[in-house]
């Protein structure tokens, strides 16, 4: 009896601009694998299915736990978490490859840079100095809590930025991670001294309006973050600022 076999097809890249390639690999079966105990496999014998001696392949890989959203990527054409993603559930062969709206490092590791400096764009923090003691904190309802936790559960994966049509390379539109961060900060009562800040950057070109409702961004979410309430919430808070901006002295 033939022995089962993982078979894994990899898009590789040794850099920008060079050509791009497939290998495919196999590894024995073992149950309960994910992705990431595969490419950790193949690292340690890299050889095709055809016998050729080849590089390791490269990914990035932190937590291991579904937390730092380090090890995002396509597979089967989904955005995933390779940590998550459980080889027992995915079709063979299980196609691995970068995710394409950020610039291309090597084989699966991208630069997400650009989801970062969005966020600071939109002032995704509370600006506390730190400098002196400020007492206790607000007092929140329990409701308003356990809203705030789903949103803050966010791990800048960029799995819903990729998912999204609107966001992308010569597409200016700010994504629905940014928002949902916008949401959760301009919730909380001190963050929300700060709230004109963050709804500026997202009222022109760019911003919330330029959301298409493709509603791609809450399927491809691996924390099932409700990305379309944060959204239609930011959306409101935007008509309300332009009308204070309109009749402010």
């Amino acid at each position: 009896m033939k022995e089962r076999e993982i078979r894994v097809k990899i898009r590789r890249q040794d850099k920008p601009g060079d050509a791009r390639r497939w290998e495919e690999f196999s590894i024995p079966y073992q149950k309960n694998l994910n992705v990431i105990s595969c490419l950790m496999e193949i690292r340690c014998n890299p050889v095709t299915r055809q016998g050729r001696s080849t590089t390791p392949p490269a990914w990035e890989q932190n937590c291991l736990e579904n937390v730092c959203g380090s090890c995002s990527m396509l597979i089967n054409g989904r955005p995933m978490q390779a940590c998550a993603a459980l080889v027992d559930r995915l079709a063979q062969p299980i196609v691995l490859q970068p995710l394409t709206k950020f610039p291309l490092v090597r084989d699966l590791i991208v630069d997400r840079q650009r989801m970062f400096d969005l966020l600071r764009k939109v002032h995704a923090w509370i600006p506390i100095d730190g400098t002196h003691d400020l007492g206790p904190g607000p007092e929140i309802s329990e409701s308003e809590r356990a809203q705030s936790y789903t949103f803050s559960q966010c791990m800048t994966c960029g799995c819903c930025m990729e998912a999204c049509p609107q966001f992308g390379p010569g597409k200016d539109f700010v994504g629905p991670a940014p928002l949902a961060q916008i949401r959760l900060f301009n919730a909380h009562p001190t963050g929300r001294m700060n709230r004109r800040e963050r709804l500026l950057p997202v009222m022109g070109r760019g911003g919330v309006t330029d959301c298409g409702n493709a509603q791609n961004c809450v399927t491809a979410c691996p924390k099932d973050i409700p990305l379309l309430d944060a959204i239609s919430e930011v959306n409101r808070q935007v008509s309300v600022q332009w009308f204070q901006d309109l009749f402010r002295p």
